[in-house]
C-alpha cells in the first residue's frame, strides 16, 4: 500500500481510493482504514465496495463517468455495438453458461455459434451453438441431471437474445468435450473468450 501511495505522489489528476471486500470486515474497523488512508494523501473520493455482492458498485460507475471528459462520439446513436452479431450470441450463452455453474469453469468454456440463420423459418431467428469444454466432468457439470442444467441455460440465453434482436428465436445447444480448444487457432478465433485465453 506505501508503494503505491509512493506512486501517486507526481499525480496530478483525480485518485479515488476504492475499498474492496468491504462484505468482510466491520465497519467499526473500516473507519480507521479510511482514515488512515486520509492521513496518507487526499483523495477526489473514497469508495467502498464490494465486488462479491455488488455494494458500492453503482456509486463507484458514477464516481468515475463524472470525471470522463466530454469527447466527440465514435459511433451513430442508434449504432449499438461493433462486435459482429456471432460475437454477441457466443457471450450471451457463455454468460447464462457461466452464471449457472457460478464461474466454475471460466477458463475452460468457450461458446461457438455454429449456425447463424436469420429468417429461415419466418422470421425466427435460428442459432445451433456448441458450448466447448476440455473435460467430461465439465460436460456433465454444464449439462445437469437429466440435461435440466443446459434446457434452463438455453431458456434463459434465449430470452436475453430475444431481447436483444427483437425478434424470435430457436437456440440449439449442445456440450462438446474438445481437451485441445484453447491451442486450437481456428476455435480461438471464433469464440468471445480468445483473447483471454491467449494471454
Amino acid at each position: 500500500d506505501r508503494f503505491v501511495l509512493r506512486s501517486l505522489e507526481p499525480a496530478r489528476v483525480p485518485v479515488l481510493l476504492v475499498l474492496n471486500k468491504i462484505d468482510q470486515i466491520a465497519k467499526t474497523r473500516l473507519l480507521p482504514i479510511i482514515e488512515w488512508y486520509r492521513r496518507q494523501r487526499e483523495f477526489a473520493a473514497v469508495i467502498p465496495v464490494s465486488a462479491l455482492t455488488g455494494d458500492g458498485v453503482e456509486i463507484l460507475e458514477r464516481e468515475i463517468i463524472g470525471r470522463l471528459p466530454e469527447g466527440d462520439p465514435i459511433y451513430p446513436d442508434d449504432f449499438l455495438t461493433d462486435q459482429p452479431e456471432r460475437v454477441l450470441v457466443a457471450e450471451m450463452v457463455r454468460e447464462e453458461v457461466l452464471r449457472h455453474t457460478h464461474a466454475e469453469l471460466p477458463f475452460t468454456t468457450a461458446v461457438v455459434v455454429d449456425r447463424f440463420d436469420e429468417g429461415a423459418d419466418q422470421g425466427v431467428l435460428q442459432l445451433f451453438c456448441s458450448i466447448l469444454v476440455e473435460r467430461p466432468s465439465q460436460k456433465s457439470i454444464i449439462i445437469g441431471s437429466g440435461g435440466t442444467l443446459v434446457k434452463q441455460i438455453g431458456i434463459e440465453a434465449r430470452r436475453e437474445l430475444e431481447r436483444f434482436f427483437g425478434a424470435r428465436v430457436f437456440l440449439d445447444l449442445h456440450v462438446k468435450v474438445r481437451t485441445d480448444w484453447r491451442e486450437n487457432d481456428k476455435i480461438l478465433d471464433q469464440v468471445e473468450v480468445a483473447p483471454k485465453a491467449r494471454g
